[in-house]
């Protein structure tokens, strides 16, 4: 397991809640009220350390999307091991009603990933494929 080091400046630290969880949760440290439609840049109070070679990704909480249509605009969000900044979460309403947070709310998942860089190689040709250039929609699969 690999640790991550957190500076915290009023944020509560991320918990799983369960054994198995493979996510964190992340909570507010601020109020804010998100109207139908808006996003809004929620701060956590956190900062974080993340060990070379990982990287932490923010993703929503399920029981905010069903029960409120509320979720995270860039998901799967992406915090670099070199960040140093506070993390906040960039949410939006896709709901009926304004939905309002209160500090200590739970507002996304942390889930620590490993990376592997690429070594991106130009080429002129590639090699032919079976889907070929087929974009969107052209597997067949709905």
């Amino acid at each position: 397991m690999q640790a991550i080091k957190v500076k915290s400046k009023g944020g509560k630290m991320p918990e799983y809640q369960t054994e198995h969880a493979s996510g964190a949760d992340v909570c507010a440290n601020e109020e804010a009220e998100i109207a139908p439609g808006e996003v809004k840049l929620v701060g956590t109070g956190l900062f974080l350390e993340i060990p070379e070679g990982y990287e932490i990704q923010v993703r929503p909480r399920s029981g905010l999307a069903l029960k409120h249509g509320v979720t995270l605009l860039n998901t799967t969000g992406t915090i670099d091991a070199d960040y140093r900044g506070e993390v906040k979460v960039i949410m939006v309403n896709h709901g009926k009603q304004a939905f309002k947070i209160k500090k200590g709310d739970r507002i996304a998942q942390f889930v620590m990933h490993k990376v592997e860089r690429a070594d991106f190689q130009e080429t002129e040709e590639l090699k032919e494929s079976r889907r070929g250039q087929g974009g969107f929609g052209s597997t067949g699969v709905a």
